[in-house]
C-alpha cells in the first residue's frame, strides 16, 4: 500500500518545500547564496552576538525552520527527510551568522547529526571561528534516568532552542550561552505516543507497522521504538501515562513553575490536543504546579504520523525570563 501526499517528485520535496518557505517568508527568512540547504534569519545575527545554528532532517516542520528569526536561532542547516545535513550547509550557516563571539550549535543527540555538526566545527577551526555544541536530550522514554546523555532530542527543543536564543539575543558570551542551553536541557523532559506511522515523500510506504487498535508509548519521532505496545486507551489515560513518567523525572514540589506544550505529530487533530491538555492541567493542579505558559500545536512533527507528545519544562526564574524574552520567527512569534 502507498500512501497519498501532494508532493510533485519525491527526490525533490525537500527543495521545492524549502523554496515555498522562502516565497512564504522572505521577511524572515533567506538562503546562504550558493548553499540554499543553509537558512539564515533575515534580522538577529550581528556583530558581537554568538551565532545559534540549529538543524536536522526535514520532516519535523516547523522544526527547524520555523524557529530560525531575531529572539531565537540565526540559522538552520537543512537535511534530507529524517536525515542530518551535511558538513557544508552546516559551516556555510556557521559563517554566514558568526558576529565574532563564537557559534552554538544546537540539535537533537542523532548520530547523523553528531558526526556531520562535529566535523563541520572543525572546518570552521580553519576559518577561526570557534562553535561549541549543546545536545538535546528531553526523551526520557529513550534511555534510563542515569544514561540521559544518550537521549534524544524530540519536542523540547522549542524550549530548549528559546532559553538559548534568548541568551544570544541578550549578548551574553559564549560561555554563558552554553551554560544556559544545557540548563535549559536539563530541565525538559518530553514524552511521546504514537497511533499511526508516517511515510516518506521517496517511498510512500508506511515506515513501521502498528494495528489498527494499538498505540505506541515513547516512540520516537522517526518511528524508533518506544517503551510499550498495547491496546489504544482513552485521553485521559494516555495522558497519564505520559505524566506520570515526565512528573516522576521532574520532581518539583508545589509552586513550582513550568513551561507546556502539548505537541502534535503532524495528523493530530487539534480537538485531540487540547482534550490532552486539559487533563495535562489537571495532573499539574493536582501536584500543585503552576503553568506559566503553554503551546498546544505542531511544533515538532513527524510529517504524518499520528500521536502526541507532551513536554514540560521545569522553571526557574532565569529560563522563565528567558522563555518570555521576545521573538520573531517564520512560524513562532512571542513577547
Amino acid at each position: 500500500m502507498t500512501t497519498k501526499k501532494i508532493i510533485n517528485d519525491g527526490a525533490n520535496a525537500v527543495d521545492e518545500m524549502l523554496e515555498g518557505i522562502l516565497a512564504a517568508h522572505p521577511g524572515h527568512l533567506r538562503a546562504v547564496d550558493g548553499s540554499p540547504r543553509s537558512i539564515v534569519a533575515v534580522n538577529g545575527p550581528r556583530p558581537g552576538k554568538v551565532g545559534l545554528v540549529i538543524g536536522g532532517g526535514s520532516g519535523h516542520e516547523p522544526t527547524f525552520l520555523g524557529y530560525v528569526g531575531k529572539g531565537l536561532a540565526d540559522a538552520a542547516a537543512v537535511g534530507n527527510v529524517f536525515a542530518s545535513p551535511p558538513p557544508d550547509p552546516i559551516v556555510e550557516c556557521a559563517k554566514a551568522v558568526s558576529g565574532g563571539a563564537g557559534v552554538l550549535f544546537m540539535y537533537g543527540n542523532y548520530a547523523g547529526d553528531v558526526m556531520n555538526f562535529d566535523m563541520a566545527a572543525e572546518l570552521l577551526e580553519m576559518d577561526d571561528i570557534g562553535a561549541r555544541t549543546v545536545l538535546t536530550t528531553d526523551d526520557v522514554a529513550s534511555a534510563p534516568r542515569d544514561q540521559r546523555q544518550k537521549r534524544r532530542g524530540v519536542a523540547g527543543n522549542v524550549f530548549i532552542f528559546k532559553a538559548a536564543g534568548a541568551a544570544c539575543d541578550r549578548m551574553m558570551s559564549l560561555d554563558e550561552c552554553v551554560r544556559v542551553a544545557r540548563h535549559a536541557n536539563d530541565r525538559t523532559y518530553t514524552m511521546g505516543v504514537a497511533l499511526s506511522p508516517c511515510s516518506l515523500p521517496q517511498t510512500r510506504k508506511p515506515n513501521f507497522e502498528i494495528g489498527e487498535n494499538e498505540m505506541e508509548i515513547g516512540m520516537g519521532i522517526h518511528g524508533e521504538p518506544g517503551v510499550a505496545r498495547g491496546e489504544l486507551q482513552t485521553a485521559d489515560a494516555i495522558t497519564d501515562q505520559l505524566m506520570d513518567r515526565i512528573l516522576d523525572e521532574m520532581g518539583g514540589k508545589a509552586g513550582d513553575r513550568v513551561a507546556v506544550l502539548v505537541n502534535g505529530l503532524g495528523s493530530t487533530p487539534l480537538m485531540e490536543l487540547y482534550i490532552m491538555m486539559r487533563h495535562v492541567k489537571t495532573r499539574l493542579d493536582q501536584a500543585g504546579l503552576v503553568i506559566h505558559t503553554s503551546l498546544v500545536g505542531n511544533y515538532c512533527t513527524s510529517l504524518e504520523m499520528a500521536g502526541a507528545s507532551v513536554t514540560l519544562m521545569h522553571l526557574d526564574d532565569e529560563l522563565q525570563a528567558l522563555i518570555d524574552h521576545p521573538c520573531d520567527c517564520a512560524m513562532f512569534r512571542s513577547g
